[in-house]
């Protein structure tokens, strides 16, 4: 089984729990995720089956979208509603107030990881010290917010935020930024990753439908392997060249320098792997196996 299944990842499941379930449903072997989604969080997760899942980490670079509820006043140990009461203020707070905060937070900035995140530090997580009490130092990381816009429900009072950002982007941190800013703090209440790279919510199946169905319908959820390379430059090769690149072998050619190309075999067409080219040379990157390529061919 070769494919791509985008899954809207249910509330209270780990990423690898949601893999799980959805690798028992589909009765595949070989599986992986595309980046994690914290439990408290919902939405776009895509799980890479077969073949897939050598190309899985093209798509950890891609750009998030999230929409997220903040309460003000409130900071917690974790950032988000899971942790204990740190600290409540009161919110005097307006909607110029909010606009203000998020100008300053558009654009390149640097954040420190929460301590209740999944990095590593010294083989461990994060999260397994902090569970312990310890805080450990942790390095500031550069990251992307494309866009970020606050909706201000005073009565409640909550920030309801529309976040489109860079890979490593921690909406926890954010939504704790935007309350220090506006000087009554905050913590997450509900994260929804709506979008990541070309994928939507509205693309994906929830684990109760694809309970729901039978194989075949199953299956038709799959989506074909380069949907994990929309970025790359299709090259197609005959047979001879096709089978000397699955060889790992160089191929010279009219082609323009590239950095990211996906190859396929001409007659019948299908996917062998990514390259770049340099010099007029075509040279691979990650190949598919001959058997996967006929099996992804059977299953079309």
């Amino acid at each position: 089984m070769h494919g791509v299944l985008l899954l809207d990842k249910p509330l209270g499941l780990s990423s690898n729990d949601a893999l799980q379930k959805a690798k028992w449903l589909l009765r595949a072997e070989k599986a992986g995720h595309t980046g994690t989604l914290d439990p408290l969080a919902t939405g776009v997760l895509p799980l890479c089956f077969g073949a897939a899942t050598k190309f899985s980490q093209l798509h950890l670079d891609a750009d998030k979208r999230y929409a997220a509820v903040a309460r003000l006043g409130v900071t917690t140990s974790t950032g988000d509603r899971e942790g204990e009461v740190l600290r409540t203020r009161p919110v005097q707070v307006t909607a110029e107030d909010v606009e203000r905060a998020c100008a300053a937070l558009r654009g390149p900035i640097r954040q420190v990881p929460p301590m209740y995140s999944a990095l590593k530090k010294d083989g461990r997580a994060l999260y397994e010290y902090a569970r312990e009490g310890v805080t450990v130092e942790r390095a500031a990381r550069d990251v992307q917010i494309h866009a970020l816009t606050a909706t201000l429900d005073v009565q409640e009072p909550l920030l309801h935020l529309d976040v489109w950002c860079s890979k490593g982007t921690y909406i926890r941190t954010l939504a704790e930024d935007l309350g220090e800013a506006l000087g009554c703090g905050a913590h997450l209440v509900a994260l929804r990753r709506v979008a990541t790279g070309d994928f939507g919510v509205g693309d994906c199946v929830g684990l109760e439908q694809l309970a729901a169905m039978d194989e075949p319908q199953r299956l038709a959820c799959l989506r074909p392997v380069d949907v994990l390379l929309p970025g790359h430059t299709p090259i197609e090769l005959g047979t001879e060249d096709a089978g000397r690149f699955l060889s790992g072998l160089r191929r010279r050619g009219h082609w323009a320098n590239c950095a990211q190309v996906a190859v396929y075999g001409r007659q019948p067409r299908a996917l062998l792997g990514t390259g770049h080219v340099a010099g007029g040379e075509l040279i691979p990157g990650r190949l598919l196996s001959p058997i996967e390529i006929t099996q992804t061919l059977a299953a079309a």
